[in-house]
This record gives C-alpha cells, structure tokens and sequence, in this order.
C-alpha cells in the first residue's frame, strides 16, 4: 500500500458553493495538496455556521453568491461562533462594495474563482499565519471606488424589500415607523440613480452594496 505523505496536522476546509460540479472538483484538487483536507462541503449559505460547528474548520472557503443566505452573513456569524476559524471569500466577479463588506464581516481573503487552485491553496495556507489575502486587481478598484452611497440603515431597508415586501412588512421586520422606511426606500432609490426600489435592489447587488 502507497505510504500517506500528508503531516500529521492538516488544515481542515470547509467549501460552500451550490453548485455540485465545482464544488467537487474544488475539493478533489485542493485535497490532492499535502497539507490540506476538505472536512465539509455545503451548497446553501443557512448551513455554512451548523457544519463549521460540528466540523470545526481551520478554514471557510464560501462563495459569495449561495442560496438560502449570505456569505457575508455568514462569514460574520463565523467570527462570532468559530472565532478560530478564517474566512476567505471567492467570487466570479469581483466587486470593490464586495470586498469592503467582506473585510466588515470579517474575511480574512477576497479572490476571485478564475485563478489556479495552487494559489488558493497558498492563500488559504497565509490567513492561517494572520494575513488578509485580496485579489490585487480588486484592491486597486477599491481603493479608487471610494465608500458605496447606501448608508447602513439604507441597505437594511433595502433587503428587507428584496422578496417584494410591503411597506408595512418592512417596517415591522425592522421595527421601523412606516414613513421611516419611505423615507429610506426614496433615498436609496435616489443615491442609486434609479426608478423603484426594485431597480434600486438590483444596482445595489450589481455595485456589491448589498
């Protein structure tokens, strides 16, 4: 039988990624690395923080865009959950309001999918050093795209809107009067330069606001 070449202790990896293709090649080419084992797999941002409890992953590589929840939601009930735990974030298409929201969150890395897995495995190797891992190219648009124009309360309401709700759905969801939220839904849509709130929604997730 072929002698095991891997240390003692590898870091363990958690991958969220819906789709199951991807998300299987990813951990076949990351486990080929000596170092590293994948631990988890999830297709669903609701089950990132329950696998990463029981698995205790050194750690998280979720992509941004999961169903039933956000990666950063979760990235930041990592923080507080499985404090030893590093994050780093992977997206398709990188956006400078993206990476300033991962870092809030928490993140320990922002890269973009399209790069070789040896560099991934690098990165996941340094932010268990203590170092912030960024796509360079996505470093540099953020550095020039100055602060998103949404403030905090703004996106709260925002998303809260996203399903369709109602005024008054809002507003209770967010403990808010009703004109509040009016007055939060017109300035949103006028800080994003569009017509509804809708269409506010959907700028917002394109510009990585939301």
């Amino acid at each position: 039988m072929p002698r095991d070449h891997r240390p003692a202790k590898c870091l363990r990896v958690l991958l969220a990624e819906d789709r199951q293709m991807p998300r299987g090649a990813l951990a076949v080419l990351l486990g080929m690395e000596p170092d590293i084992e994948v631990v988890a797999q999830v297709a669903a941002g609701d089950t990132i923080v329950d696998a990463a409890l029981v698995h205790r992953p050194d750690v998280a590589l979720l992509d941004i865009e999961l169903p039933g929840g956000s990666a950063l939601d979760a990235a930041a009930e990592l923080r507080d959950q499985v404090p030893d735990c590093r994050v780093l974030i992977l997206t398709t298409f990188g956006r400078p309001g993206q990476l300033r929201r991962a870092m809030a969150a928490g993140a320990a890395g922002f890269l973009v999918k399209d790069g070789p897995v040896e560099e991934l495995a690098a990165a996941i190797r340094k932010v268990l050093t203590g170092e912030t891992v960024v796509d360079p190219a996505l470093a540099a648009a953020a550095s020039s795209a100055g602060p998103g124009p949404l403030t905090a309360r703004e996106c709260d309401v925002l998303k809260a809107s996203a399903d369709g709700a109602t005024v008054a759905d809002i507003a209770a969801r967010l403990r808010l009067p009703e004109p509040t939220v009016r007055d939060h839904l017109s300035a949103a849509i006028g800080r994003t330069g569009t017509r509804d709130r809708a269409e506010a929604v959907r700028e917002a997730r394109r510009q990585g606001w939301l």
